[in-house]
């Protein structure tokens, strides 16, 4: 059986707990304040993130990892005698990483697997929850990159903007969208669809009206779909009473059991801001 290393990027926000209990690694992505550059929950954490944004009245830019970056982080894990390296990493429409990745591999002989979440923090995160269960029962590095491909397309995600500031800051929604929300108090419910996102509700008023949404959304996924009922994420940025409510609500549902709190880390954050909050799953 192929000794297997699964590496993730540091956006799959899955917990400490979790990763070191399953030999995951994580690579960061970067953080990028003027001339200072952080890696993503290695030498800043989402606090000193908003504290940064906060006392500089300016959104960080974010960066992939390099292909030096992979090299190295390959050529460790190869020396360590693992046979197979399965990279998962943020949907190519959000970053160059998985694209670093695979060029970065060309150089390993075929014992580099890269694939493309076409998602985005627990939505990755789902996706390496399942590798790590077909790696468990002996499947090959690239049957299971195989098996994730197919997975990739059912990763239901979504989640809702506290405020539009970030994404709007960031160039990720346009100015009519930004004051028009803003006027209307407008939290949209963001779902990634294709590798992108795209805004899926458009819940007007109090916070409580849009985690509402995200669970009337999950009620009908439910209702008409059959789910992937291994595990529900939550996975919110500095949003506790939030995730507290909604792990409550859909604890009324589903096994409390299999549902996983996480955290946002910077990257995610930087772009959507302190209190989004998102339910992510897998339809069969």
């Amino acid at each position: 059986m192929e000794k297997i290393k699964i590496i993730a990027d540091s956006t799959c926000d899955l917990t400490e707990e979790y990763l070191k209990d399953n030999d995951i690694s994580i690579i960061p992505l970067h953080v990028i304040f003027g001339e200072e550059s952080y890696d993503d929950g290695i030498n800043l954490d989402v606090k000193g993130l908003y504290d940064k944004v906060d006392e500089t009245k300016t959104l960080p830019k974010t960066a992939a990892c390099s292909i030096a970056e992979f090299k190295k982080c390959f050529e460790k894990y190869l020396e360590e005698g693992y046979d197979k390296i399965l990279f998962i990493g943020i949907s190519s429409k959000f970053s160059s990483t998985v694209q670093n990745a695979k060029i970065a591999a060309e150089d390993y002989d075929g014992k580099i697997f890269v694939h493309d979440s076409y998602n985005l923090s627990s939505g990755i995160g789902l996706q390496v929850l399942k590798a790590v269960k077909m790696k468990n029962e002996g499947l090959s590095a690239a049957d299971i990159l195989s098996n994730l491909q197919k997975i990739a397309p059912n990763v239901r995600s979504q989640f809702e903007i506290e405020t539009l500031d970030y994404l709007y800051k960031g160039g990720r929604c346009s100015s009519l969208t930004y004051f028009f929300g803003r006027g209307l108090k407008i939290k949209p419910i963001i779902r990634v669809i294709d590798g992108g996102m795209k805004v899926f509700k458009m819940p007007r008023g109090k916070t409580i009206n849009a985690l509402n949404t995200l669970l009337e959304i999950f009620k009908s996924d439910i209702t008409n779909f059959q789910l992937d009922l291994d595990c529900v994420m939550i996975t919110h940025s500095i949003a506790d009473e939030s995730a507290k409510y909604l792990y409550e609500e859909l604890s009324k549902i589903i096994d409390p059991k299999i549902i996983m709190i996480t955290k946002a880390g910077c990257v995610i954050s930087s772009h959507c801001g302190r209190g989004t909050i998102g339910i992510l799953y897998i339809l069969k």
